[in-house]
C-alpha cells in the first residue's frame, strides 16, 4: 500500500530485491509520496535507480540496474496521480463493478468459509443488497451469520437474510439509514430538490464532504439522486423506491 512507503528506503528495498519478471503491486498508488514517484521514475522508464550518496559538497549520484519487473498500481482516484506518474504506465484499464452472478458467487463461496448452509437465494439476496461491493458481502453475510446463530437456525434462507439486513436498516436496493434520511430529506422538506450541499449537510448534523464522497455515490449509481447546477435532486426512480408518488410538472401549467 503506497501510505506505508513513507520512507525513500522503502521504496528501494523493494525494488532493489526483485526478481527478474516479478510483479510489483502498489494500492492506492495516489497516495504515494513524491520522492518515492521521483525514485520510480526511472525504474518504470530504465529499470534503473538514481541513488545519492554521501551528504553535502561529498555527495555522488550513482546508477544501479535492477531487475525488470511489471508495475501495477491501483486507485480509485486517477485523477489525483501526477501527470508524470500517470503518463509513465503503459496500460491503464477501468475496473467495471461486479454483476450481480459475481456477487452472488462471491457470498457462496464466502458462506462455505464460514461453514454456513446458505441457500442460493439467500446469496442472491445478499448479493443485491451490498452496493456491488465484495468486502460489503462479506460483512452483511457475517451479519446474518450472527442472527442465525441468534435464532437457532442452521439453513440460512432468503427469509433470515431479509430479517437480518433489515435489523441493520438495509433495504432491498442496499440503502441503508444514512442514505434514506439524505432522501426524505429532501423529499420532506424541499419537495424532492433542488438543495444545496451545505443546506443538507447542516440540516442532517453531518459534514458536507461525508455526504459528498460516502452517502451520494451510490445514490448516484442507482440513478435515486441527480447533481444539478442548483442543487441535489431526488430522481422519479429515488421517488419510486421510498413510495412517493410522482413529482407533478407544471412548468406547462396556465396561471
Amino acid at each position: 500500500s503506497a501510505p506505508a512507503l513513507e520512507r525513500p528506503r522503502d521504496i528501494v528495498g523493494l525494488l532493489v530485491n526483485l526478481q527478474p519478471g516479478e510483479l510489483l503491486f502498489i494500492d492506492e498508488i495516489h497516495r504515494l509520496n513524491r520522492v518515492a514517484e521521483e525514485i520510480l521514475y526511472p525504474a518504470m522508464e530504465d529499470f534503473r535507480l538514481d541513488l545519492t550518496v554521501g551528504k553535502g559538497s561529498s555527495a555522488r549520484t550513482r546508477s544501479l540496474q535492477i531487475a525488470p519487473f511489471t508495475l501495477v498500481g491501483a486507485t480509485t482516484r486517477a485523477g489525483s496521480l501526477s501527470s508524470p506518474l500517470r503518463d509513465r504506465f503503459g496500460l491503464i484499464q477501468r475496473l467495471e463493478f461486479y454483476n450481480l452472478d459475481d456477487l452472488q458467487a462471491i457470498v457462496q463461496r464466502a458462506a462455505g468459509l464460514l461453514q454456513l448452509d446458505l441457500e442460493q437465494q439467500a446469496a442472491l439476496e445478499v448479493a443485491r443488497r451490498c452496493r456491488g461491493t465484495p468486502r460489503i458481502a462479506n460483512r452483511l453475510l457475517r451479519r446474518v451469520r450472527d442472527v442465525a446463530a441468534v435464532n437457532g437456525q442452521l439453513r440460512i434462507g432468503p427469509e433470515l437474510v431479509h430479517e437480518a439486513l433489515s435489523l441493520h436498516s438495509v433495504d432491498s436496493r442496499g440503502l441503508d439509514a444514512s442514505d434514506r434520511r439524505l432522501m426524505t430529506l429532501l423529499l420532506e422538506s424541499y419537495g424532492g430538490g433542488p438543495a444545496g450541499l451545505d443546506a443538507l449537510a447542516a440540516a442532517l448534523g453531518e459534514d458536507s464532504t461525508t455526504l459528498e464522497t460516502v452517502v451520494e455515490p451510490y445514490l448516484l449509481q442507482l440513478g435515486f439522486l441527480q447533481r444539478t447546477p442548483r442543487g441535489r435532486q431526488v430522481t422519479p426512480a429515488g421517488r419510486s423506491h421510498l413510495g412517493w408518488p410522482a413529482q407533478l410538472d407544471l412548468s406547462g401549467a396556465q396561471p
